[in-house]
């Protein structure tokens, strides 16, 4: 598609300049920028301009007189079949359908790298996503931002980056919750051992802290209880890390999701960078006192309001420690980072970007950090919302996500919606082996696609040995056109959710490819006594199966050969 849409450029660019030569079109210098793109409804053709729209300021005239004009002046060439102009002023253009047949030889001759780019040319870039603190099971909110976190350096990666996947363990010992965690686990463990201690009035009251606990009973006996109060505490705040971040790490693998690097805040304050970074922009006179706490003058660089760097207590705020680890991702040399962040850190956005433009990380013109916000995920379960609560003990971890339904559906029902919405999860469709339910709708097209070349083996039919080589002209049936042009945007799709960090995208392209697939496949009788038509028809399988292959793994989810 790529190579069709530069063609309609330099077609619509010789015949702007035919039409000044002759005097239809005032002279102009240069074109200003214009859009070749397929329309948002078929009926208007394959693609369409908006050139003329563009033109009719600098030129000082009615777009549609100027959308003529061009249509007029269009040089002879082999593929564009009809260029008609529609209100306010756009040229739609149907072609022939050599493009399309070009689009399925590729789809097969490319396989696994069909849809992929070389933007990136193998440039370095980091993808930092889930997160969470270290004090309780990862929660459908982590879900929704491993999914997205994932799919989106998957994409990077198909557009040619070199990816990097990290998790920044959020584990300061200085920190409220990880305090507050690490006094509800002492308490249940000294509990067990038949003490009466009274459990912290802002502890953590899942069932999981006592099963914690009772690991730690078991592993250690009571090898803790005479320690003094204070180092018994500390050796509670490592243990219950220790533990949750290795929970952590298991079920984001069952999920399907491995990282590269796992990076410790604790770590940041041990090894010296967070006040080594509070000293430089001291030194670079960002900083100022009020009221005992230091500062940072965001609002020199586009913030709101400036923002604590180190409280009245002498100790680091987040922002602190945050910049801290943004210094230490721009020493790695990423061309640039990724960070996916929860909704309730939105007010986070504009103090890290204006910190990184004091330090020269960032220009003002162009974001070194791309930062991604996703909203809250529900769960839905016989009509009712399925509650959430960490601190009540009601949890709905991913643990659960993925025993109710598993990696497949959870992946993809959480990357049906752009992160920016809300998102609801039915998690009795999620379950359903219908065609009601989205995953299993688009990963049964691609087994039923399987099963017609498992079919045609069974059959030794001769179009299995032809296909390649298919005379593709023999395509000429409305449904074949319609799948044929799903399969001709794949690569498009890849660039735009690549570079707007949006597989939605995808998940939204999976379900359309996926519906014209059904289509062909109820109208269009695919091994046949036309071994010619059978070949031809099943080059198109084999490149639906391709495309629908390659869409699903960058979302995650796996494309079964059988259901």
């Amino acid at each position: 598609m790529r190579q069709v849409r530069e063609q309609l450029f330099a077609l619509v660019k010789q015949a702007i300049a035919n039409a000044m030569k002759s005097g239809d079109l005032p002279e102009l210098g240069e074109l200003p920028n214009f859009m070749v793109e397929p329309p948002p409804q078929e009926e208007f053709g394959d693609f369409a301009t908006n050139i003329a729209m563009v033109l009719a300021r600098p030129m000082k005239r009615n777009p549609m007189e100027i959308a003529n004009t061009i249509v007029r002046h269009l040089p002879p060439n082999d593929l564009v079949r009809k260029a008609e102009v529609a209100h306010p002023g756009f040229i739609n253009f149907l072609l022939t359908d050599d493009w399309l047949h070009e689009v399925v030889r590729e789809a097969i001759e490319r396989d696994e790298k069909f849809g992929h780019w070389d933007i990136g040319e193998g440039k370095k870039v980091q993808v930092e996503f889930v997160s969470a603190n270290p004090t309780g099971p990862l929660q459908i909110g982590n879900a929704r931002g491993g999914a997205l976190g994932d799919a989106i350096a998957n994409l990077l990666s198909a557009i040619g980056y070199k990816v990097e996947r990290e998790y920044y363990i959020n584990d300061v010992t200085m920190s409220t919750q990880v305090q507050n965690f690490g006094e509800s686990l002492e308490a249940r463990y000294l509990q067990l051992l038949g003490y009466d201690v009274p459990f912290p009035e802002e502890g953590y009251k899942g069932e999981y802290v006592i099963e914690l606990a009772r690991e730690i009973v078991n592993e250690y006996g009571d090898a803790f209880v005479n320690l003094p109060p204070e180092e018994r505490r500390r050796k509670f705040f490592d243990l219950a890390r220790e533990k949750i971040v290795a929970q952590h790490k298991s079920v984001l693998e069952r999920f399907g999701i491995l990282y590269d690097n796992w990076v410790s805040e604790q770590w940041l304050y041990d090894s010296g960078r967070v006040v080594q970074t509070i000293e430089l922009l001291k030194q670079k006179g960002l900083t100022y006192e009020d009221e005992g706490a230091l500062w940072m003058r965001t609002t020199d660089f586009g913030d709101q309001k400036d923002e604590v760097l180190v409280r009245r207590t002498g100790a680091p705020t987040y922002f602190a420690s945050d910049i801290a680890y943004h210094i230490y991702k721009h020493e790695r040399g990423y061309a640039f980072v990724v960070d996916v962040w929860g909704a309730d850190h939105y007010g986070h956005v504009p103090r890290m970007h204006a910190a990184l433009k004091a330090l020269g990380i960032e220009r003002e013109d162009e974001d070194w950090l791309k930062i991604v916000i996703y909203q809250l995920v529900r769960l839905v379960k016989g009509g009712e919302t399925v509650r959430l609560s960490k601190r009540a003990g009601e949890i709905v971890s991913l643990d659960d996500l993925l025993d109710w339904i598993g990696k497949d559906a959870a992946r993809f029902f959480l990357l049906m919606r752009s992160a920016d919405t809300h998102l609801d999860i039915d998690l009795d469709l999620a379950v359903k082996q219908s065609q009601e339910n989205p995953v299993y709708y688009v990963q049964y097209a691609h087994a039923r696609c399987c099963s017609i070349f498992r079919e045609a083996e069974k059959r030794n039919h001769p179009a299995l040995g032809e296909y390649r080589d298919a005379d593709l002209k023999l395509l000429s049936d409305e449904m074949e056109r319609r799948l044929m042009k799903a399969i001709a945007r794949f690569p498009e799709i890849v660039r735009e959710a690549a570079e707007k960090f949006s597989p939605h995208l995808v998940t939204q392209f999976t379900l359309q490819v996926a519906d014209r697939f059904h289509d062909f496949y109820e109208r269009c009788r695919v091994l046949g006594e036309d071994v010619k038509l059978s070949a031809a028809r099943l080059a198109l399988v084999k490149a639906t199966q391709v495309t629908i292959r390659n869409a699903l793994s960058l979302l995650g989810v796996s494309a079964p050969e059988e259901m």
